[in-house]
């Protein structure tokens, strides 16, 4: 989430696209960049996330110079950065919570395509355990010269946020139901990724498979052939022989050839017609007012859970917050318009102690900032009815 003296960040993945992003992330973004800023203004500054998918210098040249800053992990291999380098770096969040970690922050260029170009960025080293034992490097690019180290750390991990709120809202809030059954023809020109690619990548690791078999056994029978037999001091290899043991591996070989070329003659992504004509979707304007309720209502209770955390003392709330907000959702009470100038929200006890004292003091919390009901003059009040009965925890 943005801060107030913070660039917004909009946060992309590339197999995380939706629906609507038809062609190449890449296309789709130099198609939206002039409209996007736009919407924003001239001047207030843009960071774009990408994860690893989304790995493209030529890309990122482009948006960078038309005032779009970039952040994204390094893909490749990359040399390690210097121990000598490193040193603590700090960022504290919304909510208050201090990280801390050992970063290095240099300056890098970034190779654009083949031609020698270059494009210059920050990168931001980190050391992370491995799960065989000891630590390896992992490398976060940018092209914000502002950007605090530790906030750019910050970002690039906060990025699985997305992710993880469209998982979550899947599964709590159903997201992918079927809630009409209204179609209409999808666009038969919208590119689409080839499946016949995928299948001819497929043939290729084959072919590399037991093209390294055969060569592993090739090497394996060349060096029998050469190694003398007990007693005798020489060993005669013929070229009817030599070809023999190499047959294998040479139709192997050609086999491997043909297949990769195979793959790259094949186009990576061709018009939805191509591959399924007559491909239906569903009603446009009711998914997306569907998913605009949803994701208000899940909004709403990510948001209540982070209130659960960082303004009660509920003892488990970094586990059992979210649970514990669906739970107080779902329970019953009183709406009590009686109190002139006031709404009244009255919870029923939740089933433990625990629980309903933690609720108590979400209550009291959000009943301090006096909101008002909208269209109204009303000011909301939250509160918890008292129990009549001791429940064990």
């Amino acid at each position: 989430m943005p801060e107030p003296s913070s660039p917004k960040t909009t946060a992309l993945s590339s197999n995380n696209a939706t629906d609507n992003t038809g062609a190449a992330l890449t296309g789709e973004l130099r198609r939206l960049l002039p409209t996007l800023r736009t919407i924003i203004g001239d001047d207030r500054p843009v960071l774009v996330g990408f994860d690893r998918g989304g790995w493209s210098p030529a890309l990122f040249q482009h948006m960078s110079s038309a005032g779009f800053d970039v952040l994204t992990w390094r893909k490749g291999t990359t040399g390690d950065i210097d121990d000598s380098l490193f040193s603590e770096v700090t960022h504290t969040d919304e909510h208050g919570q201090t990280r801390t970690w050992a970063a290095a922050d240099i300056r890098v260029e970034v190779p654009v395509g083949t031609t020698g170009e270059v494009l210059s960025m920050r990168q931001i080293s980190r050391k992370v355990k491995v799960p065989a034992g000891g630590l390896r490097q992992i490398h976060i690019l940018t092209t914000d010269t502002d950007l605090a180290t530790g906030e750019a750390i910050y970002r690039m991990g906060a990025r699985w946020r997305q992710e993880n709120y469209f998982r979550y809202a899947r599964i709590r809030f159903a997201l992918d139901s079927h809630d009409a059954y209204t179609s209409t023809d999808d666009d038969p020109e919208r590119s689409v990724p080839n499946p016949a690619k995928r299948k001819a990548y497929q043939n290729v690791l084959t072919a590399k498979t037991r093209y390294g078999k055969a060569l592993a056994d090739t090497d394996a029978a060349l060096l029998a052939a050469r190694t003398p037999a007990p007693g005798t001091a020489t060993v005669l290899i013929t070229n009817a022989g030599h070809n023999a043991i190499t047959a294998d591996l040479f139709t192997a070989q050609t086999v491997f050839e043909e297949a990769q070329a195979v793959h790259k003659e094949i186009p990576a992504r061709v018009p939805l017609g191509d591959i399924a004509p007559g491909q239906q979707v569903l009603d446009t304007e009711t998914k997306l007012l569907t998913h605009a309720i949803r994701m208000a209502a899940f909004n709403t209770a990510s948001t209540l859970a982070r209130e659960i955390r960082t303004n009660t003392g509920y003892a488990r709330a970094d586990d059992e917050a979210h649970a514990l907000i669906r739970q107080a959702l779902t329970t019953s009470g009183d709406i009590d318009p009686g109190r002139d100038g006031y709404l009244t929200i009255r919870l029923d006890p939740l089933p433990t102690k625990r629980a309903t004292a933690a609720i108590a003091e979400l209550c009291d919390h959000l009943t301090s900032t006096e909101t008002r009901y909208p269209g109204t003059d009303r000011i909301l009040r939250f509160e918890t009815k008292k129990r009549e009965t001791s429940l064990s925890d």
